[in-house]
């Protein structure tokens, strides 16, 4: 393949083992670990400027040391300051924002530069520790990749608990949740790039050999993840808003079934014996079991409202599902966070707290007032189907960056 491709399984050398204990302390968006790349060196590059090679290396040294640092952090289960985090994280962003454009000029078009350095990068969900390949596509897909896994730990942090000295309690401001929406949108976008500018550059036999983490169903499984989450915040949102309509709501509870189950369809085959693989398929079952008790919940809201018996009797079904689903996200949120490594759920806030205060006294209390109504074998019945509502959220637009100024003074290579 001239790509010197090769593949370290766990429990060999090429570094230190990757952890798959311990714990990765309060998750509410869920990533699988950061990939983190390993040093290369540039300088045995003939073909390679000297200030080619010198920036290269101070790049790419400056992004391996900080996602080297974001990835342990990320692994110790000590509760950090969002502001804290919140600026690490900026900061990786920052670092890889500033190789890309540098690193595109190993791949323009004509290039002798794409297949003369091997990139190595350790992985979380494969099988094998860590990838390697000599091909400069390669790194530009990791590189975006672990730009979106960098924004989704921003999201996270954005979505813990906060103090804020005014005598409340912690908890999660609407600012906080409304500037996560962009950062969903943000990483989606990232893995869009990925799915369209850079994969289709890469030849499909050595396509099949990417780790598991980079396979294009997992790209946009993650990219939906991000949208659907994204979801979940504007439906938070709009259950806070005395202006928001039962029927808003429940379009944006029925999008965010309709983003899980375009997950379920994308999401490729992962090891669900242990570790990531295991955590992120449950994560996934977790959240569109909740997206279905939300939208059966105001589904049947919206179907009490009418004059009938067979609308009020689908109410009840569908007010019934959600209770069932409820009690089924809870159990599958107790597996994920039980799921090495572990993890801890925060306290509930905006959606998930609406339903587990509101899916039980209303799920009872309708069948309480219309039980004349209702034989035992109806109220059991099949829930209504949901409607099908299109989706609005889409990834933020992101191309890949112009070529850094440096190709183009000095061609890069001598």
């Amino acid at each position: 393949m001239g790509c010197g491709l090769s593949r370290q399984d766990d429990g060999g050398g090429g570094g230190p083992p990757r952890r798959k204990q311990g714990s990765v302390g309060d998750v509410v968006v869920f990533l699988p670990g950061l990939r983190t790349p390993r040093s290369v060196d540039f300088s045995s590059q003939a073909r390679l400027h000297k200030a080619a090679v010198e920036r290269l290396s101070a790049l790419r040294a400056r992004v391996v040391d900080m996602a080297m640092q974001e990835s342990a952090a990320a692994l110790k289960p000590r509760r950090k300051t969002s502001a804290r985090q919140g600026s690490s994280t900026a900061n990786l962003l920052q670092a890889l924002e500033d190789y890309l454009p540098l690193l595109l000029g190993l791949v323009k078009e004509g290039g002798e530069l794409r297949h003369s350095v091997q990139f190595v990068w350790t992985n979380q969900e494969d099988n094998a520790e860590e990838t390697a390949m000599a091909d400069a596509w390669y790194e530009v897909l990791s590189v975006l990749h672990l730009m979106a896994m960098v924004c989704l730990l921003q999201a996270n942090s954005l979505l813990l608990p906060r103090a804020y000295g005014d005598g409340y309690g912690p908890r999660v401001s609407e600012e906080s949740r409304r500037a996560t929406v962009d950062v969903f949108l943000k990483a989606a976008g990232y893995l869009d790039c990925a799915i369209r500018q850079v994969l289709p550059q890469i030849p499909s036999e050595l396509r099949r050999q990417l780790p598991v983490d980079l396979a294009e169903g997992n790209l946009k499984a993650l990219s939906l993840q991000a949208l659907g989450q994204g979801v979940d915040m504007q439906l938070g949102l709009a259950i806070d808003s005395p202006k928001a309509t039962l029927a808003v709501k429940r379009r944006l509870a029925c999008e965010m079934v309709k983003y899980w189950n375009q997950i379920q369809e994308n999401i490729p085959e992962l090891t669900a014996s242990d570790g990531w693989g295991k955590k992120h398929l449950l994560f996934v079952k977790w959240k569109y079991v909740e997206a279905k008790a939300a939208a059966y919940y105001f589904h049947g809201l919206i179907l009490d409202e009418g004059n009938s018996e067979k609308s009020h009797g689908m109410a009840i079904a569908a007010l019934q599902a959600s209770e069932e689903f409820l009690k089924e996200s809870k159990r599958a949120s107790e597996a994920f966070h039980a799921t090495s490594p572990t993890s801890r759920s925060p306290t509930p806030f905006g959606t998930a707290k609406y339903l587990f205060d509101k899916i039980p006294k209303d799920a009872s209390s309708k069948v309480r007032i219309n039980q004349d109504l209702y034989t035992q074998e109806r109220v059991i019945g099949a829930p209504p189907p949901l409607p099908d509502f299109s989706l609005a959220l889409t990834p933020e637009d992101y191309d890949l960056p112009p070529l850094d100024p440096l190709w183009n003074k000095e061609d890069g290579h001598q």
